[in-house]
């Protein structure tokens, strides 16, 4: 699975013109599933998420967690980080998960949030969504737990 973590001070997600989700501080995980990607790659990019320490202590260092801040989780599902240009200037998206599949871990990346983090938004699978967000710092951290892992 791969994502991007930013580290947010407000973050929502808007489709058809409607706000589906949204958080204050907290961070913002854009998610994609890959080709070959199963349960245990969700597991372990979940717990990642959540330990990473990249919010400020008391003396400015990045030493606590989103679960030590109590910050909200944004979760929203990107195919095209799955992107591949090696072969020319259109990108190629074969690396990610089928759609069926890719809705299934999705599904059950925000499942298994849900029962680890007291709160968690999404936005909407497979839907042009507008995401607005205040990066914070800004910390943008890319992610990635391979399907072998």
């Amino acid at each position: 699975m791969i994502s991007v973590v930013q580290r947010v001070s407000q973050a929502r997600v808007v489709v058809g013109g409607e706000i589906v989700g949204q958080i204050g501080a907290g961070l913002l995980v854009l998610l994609c599933a890959e080709r070959g990607d199963a349960d245990a790659q969700a597991d372990k990019l979940l717990a990642k998420i959540l330990k990473l320490r990249i919010f400020s202590d008391e003396a400015g260092k990045m030493n606590r967690s989103l679960q030590d801040i109590g910050g909200g989780l944004l979760i929203v599902s990107q195919f095209t980080l799955a992107a591949d240009v090696s072969g020319g200037n259109r990108p190629s998206f074969t690396g990610a998960a089928l759609p069926d599949e890719g809705r299934r871990l999705y599904d059950y990346f925000v499942a298994q949030a849900r029962l680890v983090h007291p709160q968690v938004e999404t936005g909407q699978f497979a839907a042009d969504m507008q995401v607005h967000l205040v990066n914070d710092g800004p910390v943008t951290i890319p992610l990635r737990i391979p399907p072998d892992a």
